[in-house]
């Protein structure tokens, strides 16, 4: 059980690292609905879906390849070097090329401005810079440092939104001038002030990091190279594959219903992605855990045991959002007209749980170095994704990317559990998993259609299933908390 405890513990830091970010970002979200009408909301959604791309792009699998060779190669130094040194190559051609078409890429691309691409250029370039550094930091086992400066890059980014979204527009509404500044505010839209809050936020981050890119030792190995892109570059394209499956709906229903409609979507989506952190937070420690336990005898029955408690707190945590998601929506929505999309959530939650317990199946594959699997699964994801969203956007709006969402990970889910029940069986509880998801459903069921809103109600529901949990893992907390 020592296992056990040391990846809860190391989750932990790293669900700090994972969760305090996103949710300072979601507490920006009331900042940004206030302040930018759900057309300029849609506008800052897209530059971050297209950050979302460009970053599997630039990284093209290299992050877990060096959890994979960092593990199992001798020469860590090599592993690192090789890592970090082949992304920079292709940063710096990226940089190049894409500052150099700058103008005629936000054209195509159709941003309001070319300034909004070149300041995701920038930001995209230099958040792949510091990949490696942040892997070796978990590798390494350095949660902690890993953990602070990640906040610190979170905290940069909420100063800089409340300094030009908020106190500045004020301080030059009361009649103080600052030339300079009172033609960027008349000249650029307020969006633009996010982006670059994006920026700076990098900048420090980088900085920070700069000492640990510092230490790596220039030593380039082009036969350990072609192995790491031969592990990564199916990585790539399942990354690509799950970037459309989070972002592509965004895209679609601008497209198909205009960017109002896509910006009241994208800010209820950010209630759905409560769950997310704690997916997010739950990967961070998994995957150094899962290579490093890999040759332990009870390795199988380790892994079986984290899918167990994964689905156990990941069901608690999305019913505390269904049970008191009015008040949720009340903290965190600004304007009342986004709160027509908050019918997405539940349906986002659940969608984000199985994207959650397909991390936890994706062992299989990355441990037997067959990842292109992940591949096809994702590729399957990514068209069950496109079809839906194409064939019911026009027919039920932007409820119809919602419901693409959960099918695609549950479609995941359901053909990596079977795949790999052939090439690396792993003992899950499929009894456990399901009784726990089929409970959490009806419980989220019974109070969106008798008692939403109903706190009282909401307490006593929670308390049930926290109820039944501790009745059902009453010997496996034992187990872990004994001394």
């Amino acid at each position: 059980m020592s296992n056990l405890k040391r990846f809860f513990k190391d989750t932990l830091i790293y669900g700090i690292a994972a969760v305090l970010p996103r949710a300072i970002n979601i507490l920006l979200v009331k900042l940004h609905t206030n302040t930018l009408s759900s057309e300029k909301y849609a506008e800052n959604t897209l530059y971050f879906v297209y950050a979302a791309y460009l970053n599997a792009i630039l990284t093209f699998g290299m992050e877990t390849a060096f959890f994979r060779f960092f593990t199992k190669e001798k020469e860590k130094g090599k592993v690192i070097s090789t890592s970090f040194y082949s992304i920079l190559s292709v940063t710096i051609i990226f940089l190049a090329l894409a500052l150099y078409f700058s103008k005629e890429l936000s054209i195509y691309f159709g941003f309001g401005h070319p300034i909004y691409l070149q300041i995701l250029i920038w930001v995209t370039a230099l958040d792949t810079l510091v990949v490696i550094p942040f892997a070796y930091l978990r590798a390494t086992n350095k949660p902690i440092k890993f953990a602070s400066v990640k906040i610190f890059n979170i905290l940069i980014y909420a100063f800089f939104n409340i300094l030009f979204l908020l106190f500045l527009p004020k301080w030059i509404e009361q009649g103080h001038t600052l030339s300079i500044l009172e033609e960027t505010y008349h000249k650029y839209p307020l969006v633009v002030f996010i982006f670059l809050s994006n920026l700076f936020a990098s900048i420090f981050t980088f900085i920070i990091l700069f000492p640990i890119i510092l230490k790596f030792k220039f030593t380039f190995d082009k036969k350990l190279l072609r192995e790491m892109m031969a592990y990564g570059i199916p990585i790539l394209i399942t990354s690509l594959a799950f970037v459309t499956n989070e972002n592509l709906d965004k895209i679609l229903l601008e497209k198909y219903l205009g960017k109002e409609e896509m910006g009241i979507y994208a800010a209820c989506y950010k209630l759905g992605v409560f769950m997310m952190l704690f997916t997010m937070a739950f990967k961070l420690g998994a995957e150094p855990f899962f290579f490093n336990k890999a040759a332990d005898k009870n390795a199988k029955e380790t892994y079986a045991k984290i899918l167990n408690w994964f689905t156990i707190l990941g069901s608690l945590f999305l019913l505390v959002v269904i049970l008191f998601l009015p008040l949720f929506a009340k903290l965190l929505l600004g304007d009342e007209s986004y709160y027509a999309g908050l019918k997405i959530v539940p349906i986002i939650l659940y969608a984000n749980l199985m994207l959650g317990i397909s991390y936890n199946l994706a062992v299989w594959y990355k441990l037997t170095d067959k990842t292109i699997y992940g591949t096809y699964f994702a590729l399957v994801g990514s068209v069950i994704t496109i079809l839906v969203n194409i064939w019911l956007i026009p027919k039920i709006g932007y409820m119809a990317s919602a419901w693409a969402t959960l099918f695609s990970y549950g479609i995941i889910v359901i053909l990596s559990y079977f795949t790999g029940k052939k090439h690396y069986p792993i003992p899950y509880s499929i009894s456990k998993t399901t009784f726990y998801l089929i409970t959490s459903l009806i419980i989220s069921m019974i109070s969106l259609s008798q008692f939403n809103g109903n706190y009282v109600v909401s307490v006593l529901l929670l308390l049930l299933f926290t109820s039944l949990i501790l009745w059902k893992e009453k010997s496996e907390l034992q187990n872990i908390f004994k001394k």
